[in-house]
């Protein structure tokens, strides 16, 4: 059974997904994906993990960067997980491109190159956005492009961070708008 909670961001309403123990959802309501790996069947319910995450998302849209991750399941395949656990890594206020992603994952699977749009699919199904930090990657030329919640949350997440974005454009055509 999946079990799923509410919460009232500043960018909008928050929809939180778990199996019971840890947390396998966080979307922004109506983003590109929506609730895309929450069962057919749900109740909505105040579980312990959704309590931790309400407490990281507090501090995030606070302006602070949670020094704490709540227990996370990823239901997605092994390639995505792999991407996801890269997303994971980036810092709270810096950025990473697709390219560099790709490039640990050729590193990490011995092969000589991985595709960046292969690796934009998988940071594009993020489940359990703002946690697993997806609107951290942007292209290597400086586009922002790639966040399912929008071009606008993305920005607005990086400069509540303090990520330097003067670097970064907007793209006249792309997955952001």
């Amino acid at each position: 059974m999946d079990y799923t909670y509410h919460y009232d961001s500043p960018l909008g309403k928050i929809t939180l997904a778990s199996d019971g123990n840890a947390l396998t959802g966080l979307w922004f309501d109506g983003q590109k994906y929506f609730a895309d790996t929450l069962e057919n069947e749900y109740e909505d319910k105040r579980l312990p993990v959704f309590d931790q995450t309400l407490a990281w998302l507090d501090l995030y849209f606070a302006g602070k960067n949670p020094d704490f991750t709540p227990p996370l399941r990823m239901k997605t395949t092994e390639f995505r997980k792999s991407v996801w656990e890269i997303l994971l890594t980036i810092p709270y206020g810096e950025t990473m491109t697709y390219g560099e992603i790709g490039k640990q994952l050729a590193e990490k699977r011995g092969i000589p190159h991985m595709s960046a749009q292969a690796v934009g699919g998988a940071v594009g199904h993020n489940s359990i956005s703002l946690i697993i930090p997806c609107h951290r990657v942007v292209g290597s030329s400086g586009s922002l492009t790639g966040y399912a919640g929008g071009i606008e949350k993305k920005i607005h997440l990086l400069t509540l961070e303090g990520a330097d974005t003067s670097r970064f454009f907007i793209p006249k055509k792309g997955t952001a708008l």
